[in-house]
């Protein structure tokens, strides 16, 4: 049996959490070994084949549609056609591989000992690290055994597969959708969450007909009712199909296409398209490492239970990111990773954010921080809201990007906000003002003295806060 290696604070998962987690421990002292499995590699999901490779695709649609049409602007038509194998090549070597290389630079940087493999729980003290692959002629003296002084787990998420929608062939997942080696013609999107609303948004600029498939009453659920209007018209000026209420059944493929059946209200019909794109959610990776072999409690959604500094119930073993509740969600990844990090070298951080911000990259872009009327409600708070809308913004006008409104919900007896949204141009990137508002706890007159520039896209932020106190500018 092979000697057994004593480290000090170890991550499972080199993702979004467990990377800033080695780097974050690295800095307060702590010798650092992450175990990285190398399936999608260093940076996770996010980086490799989610978040970041997918809003590449987003920003080369928005470019061929820019080409093709700027006639608002009294720029000529031109016949802009898309090479996309080219695409392909600029997303993976100039996005995510210089991003990958960052993070292994950084990681460097920090003296971090990275193991290349898969761990694989045998108690609460110990695993052994193996070589990514089947399993079953593994014996219990394979791989380095390893035991720590803490252990940081952050093994992420990975998507749902549905019934006769086997990931294979032409019916793909996310990852598979990010890498197609040419655009559809006919794409099939089951599931109008956040990642399927995206990519939908994406193909049928790059040229694609998309049709969606959601089971629910409407797409993007979880974003108010009124902000999805404005993302729905858009998505109909791109001819997307938008089908809700409906059961994915069925799937049939051959080399050149799959058909998709579906059912609502009874009725049954299909689709026949060139690839059909399932993302119906996530599930975290809880039960691919051995981990019902330790003492480490799980919710009812399989889920790691946690404190709010990442511990578990087994002592000196912590969990970040996608296996612990709570959106799944980079950034939220990111900040329990320094949490944990802290925790264990002592520092009294904790996660106690009000809210997490929450972006999606539809046209327009979507954001939303803290609670909405309906949550404040349920929590007996009495709000109310103020609203101003990009119509009245001049930098959204000249960018001929007028739909839209920024929204703070706020209470309506000292106006303190205690949530905001956004549905329009630049929303992503005002997220971050929208949460330190929320998770600061300012109150409106606090909004209303912060000066914005102009012309810029975050005045809406001030202009509802003078809505707020009665004293509206522009509207």
């Amino acid at each position: 049996m092979a000697d057994v290696e004593q480290k000090d604070t170890v991550i499972v998962g080199g993702g979004p959490g467990g990377y800033v987690a080695a780097i974050r421990a690295s800095e307060l002292g702590q010798k650092v070994t992450l175990i990285e499995k190398g399936d999608p590699g260093l940076g996770g999901v996010c980086l490799n084949v989610g978040c970041v490779p997918s809003k590449a695709l987003i920003a080369a649609g928005h470019r061929l549609q820019e080409a093709k049409d700027s006639s608002t602007y009294g720029v000529s038509k031109t016949d802009a056609t898309i090479d996309f194998k080219k695409t392909q090549e600029w997303k993976q070597k100039k996005v995510v591989d210089r991003m990958t290389r960052g993070v292994k630079m950084l990681l460097k940087k920090h003296k971090v000992e990275i193991i290349d493999g898969e761990a694989i729980m045998d108690n609460d003290h110990q695993f052994r690290v193996i070589k990514p692959g089947p399993k079953q002629f593994m014996d219990n003296d394979a791989g380095r055994t390893i035991t720590w002084k803490n252990l940081i787990l952050a093994t992420g998420s990975r998507p749902v597969e549905i019934p006769n929608f086997k990931f294979e062939g032409r019916v793909i997942d996310s990852t598979g959708g990010l890498n197609l080696p040419e655009i559809p013609k006919e794409l099939v999107v089951i599931g109008g969450g956040y990642i399927g609303s995206e990519l939908a948004g994406a193909y049928a600029n790059l040229g694609s007909h998309v049709t969606i498939i959601e089971g629910l009453p409407s797409i993007l659920n979880g974003f108010d009712k009124d902000m999805v209007k404005v993302v729905e018209k858009n998505m109909k000026k791109k001819g997307i199909d938008i089908i809700t209420g409906a059961m994915a059944k069925n799937s049939e493929q051959d080399d050149n296409s799959v058909t998709v059946t579906y059912e609502v209200d009874g009725k049954e019909s299909s689709i026949k398209a060139d690839y059909c794109m399932v993302s119906v959610g996530r599930k975290p990776n809880t039960d691919n490492f051995g981990l019902d072999m330790t003492s480490v409690k799980l919710n009812d959604h399989h889920q790691v239970i946690v404190d709010q500094q990442g511990r578990t119930n087994v002592d000196g073993i912590w969990a970040i990111g996608d296996i612990v509740p709570g959106p799944a969600l980079a950034h939220k990844a990111f900040f329990e990773a320094k949490t944990a990090a802290g925790a264990i070298a002592g520092k009294n951080t904790a996660n106690d954010w009000v809210g997490v911000p929450a972006v999606c990259f539809t046209d327009p872009e979507m954001a939303e921080v803290g609670m909405n009327v309906d949550q404040a409600k349920d929590k007996g708070i009495e709000v109310a809201t103020a609203q101003f809308p990009f119509a009245g913004n001049a930098r959204a006008v000249s960018l001929d990007e007028p739909d839209g409104f920024v929204r703070l919900i706020y209470t309506k007896d000292e106006k303190n906000v205690v949530g905001a949204q956004i549905v329009g141009p630049g929303a992503s990137d005002m997220a971050g003002e929208l949460s330190l508002i929320v998770n600061c706890g300012m109150n409106v007159e606090d909004v209303d003295l912060t000066i914005h520039p102009h012309p810029t896209l975050n005045e809406p932020i001030q202009e509802a806060a003078d809505i707020a106190l009665g004293l509206p500018t522009h509207i």
